[in-house]
């Protein structure tokens, strides 16, 4: 089917919840994308930074064949070995103690949600459930992960929300203290707020809330989703700031392409979640773990130095494009903050007719997160395109 043909049918039989730009791709190989009709993209997005490898990388297609032929699911009744294997690699990497597999970011928020009052109900009994989050912050698409999203906008139709988040600002480590009235029992964040604009949180303010944290006996609950798996040039970001979380949840780009996700638990969580207080059907599936352990062969220390060398110079190129007020982020997750009267929607929507997949995030920024694996070439190409757009 060409594209034309694909959008007519999507419109007549799927729900329309996505404001999807009117391209159609049909294969990729490395960062370039190709629709029906062969127009190529270079591929600055990677599916919402998924496909942290690209497309048609060599290890993982033969790892994920090799398991689909000898055993797609069998459920957690029983034990298989490739989610073990890649539980192994996780926690021996991270220092993390355990892991629980899920399928999408929004599963393991809630997951790691559950986590920490469960945490805390054990060891104080009720009354003790709150969660604070930060403003600006993004975790999620459910109900409570929705509810636990600093951003009032997305506080709207599903009433009722769940209970038990207050909201502090980012690097105030006041605002956070200001929040302590005996209920509270965690607090999330993002360490670098991805859908809020792609805006890092100092290292001061990450190091006073884990103090604090330490000296409330809350739990320090990390979303990786978006900057974990090497996103942001070390194995999770939480490694960038010298940090050891009491959980952390990640997704996104562990799987290569597949839905795969879960949360790691810290020394004194890794016992919380009990037999029957938390579980998921597909949660560990045997073809994506095989995926996941092929991306961490990969991303090994001389590929995440590649992954911080790759941002730093895609960093510097942009930073003197016409129209730029400034780039942030780290490693391959960054943010161009656009000079007045510039709007970052109508930029993306240009740069994807000229052949570049762009995303957009909070306080009108573009947000660029190219596959890990990308080559000098395609940053080239897509850098090419972007200042051509930004010139007018």
């Amino acid at each position: 089917m060409n594209s034309t043909e694909l959008m007519q049918l999507d419109s007549s039989c799927v729900m329309q919840t996505y404001g999807r730009f009117p391209v159609a791709i049909d294969h990729g190989q490395g960062a370039t994308l190709y629709s029906p009709e062969g127009k190529t993209y270079i591929d600055f997005a990677s599916g919402i930074g998924v496909n942290c490898l690209g497309y048609g990388n060599k290890a993982w297609l033969e790892a994920v064949t090799t398991q689909a032929k000898k055993l797609a699911h069998i459920s957690n009744l029983y034990y298989s070995e490739p989610y073990i294997r890649l539980a192994q690699q996780l926690t021996g990497r991270t220092g993390m103690k355990r892991v629980f597999f899920a399928n999408g970011g929004g599963e393991a928020n809630e997951g790691m949600i559950k986590l920490c009052r469960k945490y805390s109900y054990d060891k104080y009994g009720t009354g003790r459930s709150t969660i604070i989050t930060l403003r600006d912050s993004f975790h999620g698409r459910t109900i409570t992960t929705l509810t636990a999203t600093g951003q009032d906008v997305f506080h709207q139709y599903f009433f009722p929300f769940t209970e038990g988040f207050q909201y502090a600002v980012a690097d105030d480590i006041e605002s956070v203290k200001a929040l302590d009235d005996g209920t509270v029992c965690a607090v999330m964040v993002e360490l670098v707020q991805g859908e809020g604009g792609v805006l890092p949180l100092s290292p001061e303010f990450v190091s006073s809330l884990q103090a604090l944290c330490q000296e409330k006996d809350w739990l320090l609950a990390v979303d990786e989703v978006q900057t974990g798996v090497g996103r942001t040039g070390k194995l999770f970001c939480f490694q960038n700031y010298g940090i050891l979380p009491d959980v952390v949840s990640f997704a996104k780009g562990i799987g290569g392409g597949l839905p795969l996700a879960g949360i790691m638990a810290g020394e004194k969580t890794q016992m919380v979640l009990t037999p029957g207080t938390h579980a998921t059907t597909f949660g560990g599936n045997p073809i994506c773990c095989a995926g996941g352990l092929a991306v961490l062969e990969q991303l090994n220390e001389e590929f995440l130095s590649s992954v911080r060398e790759k941002g730093n110079y895609l960093r510097e190129k942009i930073a003197s494009m016409p129209g730029v007020t400034g780039v942030r982020g780290m490693g391959m997750m960054l943010g161009i903050g656009l000079a007045e009267g510039l709007q970052c929607g109508d930029i993306v929507k240009k740069l994807l007719e000229e052949g570049l997949l762009c995303l957009t995030a909070g306080h009108n920024t573009i947000r660029l997160l190219p596959p890990l694996s990308i080559s000098q070439e395609e940053m080239d190409q897509g850098l090419a395109i972007l200042q051509r757009v930004l010139a007018g």
